[in-house]
């Protein structure tokens, strides 16, 4: 397993990227923009863990700015809601899953697609797993597993 970045979602995209690149000297690695979905995402790593813009295997930050509604409101995250989750990259999703399951922890998100899971942990910290590499053909009982409670 393999740590990968921190998410974090942010009100003011450039009140925040100033910040991490300006005050913290942070590099963005990467940036999304997801007109279906209203959002974007920028990766960010420090310098030391950098070649150029490119990731030397090092965990980022993850900033996720929702877009505005319909009414031009963004949503205010409060204290709770805007750190995201911790994501790791696994060997075999399925197999991560399953260990999980055994040990009595809840899938809030099973690997449905092969891909991506999201546990909590005892102080309700959402976790991302990840498939290394590419995703696992969909197989049951994962495919067809609902969600459960919130992530």
């Amino acid at each position: 397993m393999r740590y990968l970045h921190s998410m974090v979602r942010v009100k003011n995209l450039d009140d925040s990227i100033r910040f991490y690149k300006e005050a913290l000297g942070l590099v963005e690695t990467r940036r999304t923009e997801n007109e279906r979905g209203r959002f974007t995402l920028v990766f960010l790593a420090a310098p030391g863990d950098v070649d150029g813009n490119k990731p030397i295997n090092s965990p980022l930050i993850e900033l996720t700015y929702n877009w505005p509604n319909e009414n031009g409101q963004v949503e205010d995250y409060g204290n709770s809601r805007n750190f995201g989750h911790l994501a790791f990259a696994v060997d075999d999703i399925y197999k991560k899953c399953a260990e999980l399951m055994d040990m009595g922890i809840t899938l809030n998100r099973p690997p449905r697609d092969g891909y991506m899971a999201f546990i909590k942990s005892p102080d309700n910290i959402s976790i991302e797993l990840l498939q290394k590499g590419k995703p696992l053909e969909p197989v049951e009982p994962w495919a067809s597993m609902e969600n459960s409670g919130s992530w």
